[in-house]
């Protein structure tokens, strides 16, 4: 019964939920646009301040190191939110490719800020109306703490000053926000059809196999580690492997081997118990595995 709530708020209302787990990096400096803009698969350079796009840092071979936030916060400012698992490694990278540019990499590693997601359709009411496309973000006041909100595809996320991060807690459950936990996220992504790092992708993972190329990857930008790959691939080739969504009359066990044709496709990442759908996984399976099958 409480995840069923916890899946109604996300679905008609809106959840809370603490992420301040997530690695968050600052890189500034009058180079940091240009920088970035050779490392990452979007075009970071593009963004406006205010803006934000979806991206990934791939190795030489096109894989998937890690994806990532990234945030335009000023002309010489950008923030980075990714995966606690991966923070360090985008950090070391960062850092040594940055040798000779005017770019600064840095860790938020302080507690002076916490990050809370708002999760179902009354986010942006909640927080005084639309924030615009994903990614993109505006300063706000709640409960007195100037807090930055950023847009998700469900919802909105608020960087919060931990000196007031438990009165804007206390005003958005008082205006109506159910607290959640992980588990009923992580229904909503599943059902979204977005993959995650450390779960569907991993070390073997090509963007275009992620199904993310849409959302991370620029083919007008300039060059950038892994894109020979990428860009041949989108261009002339077809990827052996796609993300699908799997459903189920039983529970789907979690990294257990997928068949089609008694032969093995591939193994499921992420499984969940959808309220309103049953059993849903998602999985990067061999091209065999089509769609309907």
């Amino acid at each position: 019964m409480e995840i069923d709530s916890q899946y109604r708020a996300l679905r008609e209302g809106a959840g809370l939920l603490d992420r301040s787990e997530r690695g968050r990096l600052r890189v500034s400096g009058s180079e940091a646009g240009e920088f970035l803009q050779g490392q990452l698969t979007n075009d970071v350079e593009g963004l406006e301040p205010g803006d934000g796009c979806y991206a990934a840092l791939l190795d030489r071979k096109g894989r998937i190191r890690a994806d990532m936030r990234v945030l335009r916060v000023s002309t010489d400012e950008y923030m980075i939110d990714t995966e606690p698992e991966v923070a360090p490694l985008v950090l070391s990278h960062l850092s040594m490719y940055k040798v000779g540019r005017d770019a600064e990499v840095a860790a938020v590693v302080d507690t002076g800020e916490r990050l809370l997601s708002l999760l179902g359709p009354q986010s942006a009411a909640i927080l005084g109306g639309p924030l615009g496309p994903e990614h993109s973000h505006r300063e706000v006041t709640i409960a007195g703490a100037d807090c930055r909100a950023i847009a998700t595809d469900l919802g909105a996320d608020l960087l919060v000053p931990v000196t007031g991060a438990a009165a804007v807690e206390a005003k958005l459950l008082d205006s109506g926000v159910e607290p959640i936990d992980d588990g009923a996220a992580e229904i909503a992504r599943v059902e979204s059809g977005r993959p995650r790092m450390g779960r569907e992708i991993g070390a073997q993972t090509l963007p275009q196999e992620a199904g993310i190329n849409g959302r991370a990857v620029s083919f007008t930008k300039g060059c950038y580690i892994g894109q020979e790959t990428v860009a041949r691939l989108h261009y002339k080739g077809k990827p052996n492997r796609h993300l699908r969504l799997l459903s189920a009359a039983a529970p789907l066990p979690e990294g257990a081997v997928v068949t089609a044709a008694g032969r093995e496709v591939g193994t499921i990442g992420t499984a969940v118990i959808s309220p309103a759908r049953g059993a849903l996984a998602l999985a990067i399976l061999r091209r065999e595995a089509e769609p309907g099958a």
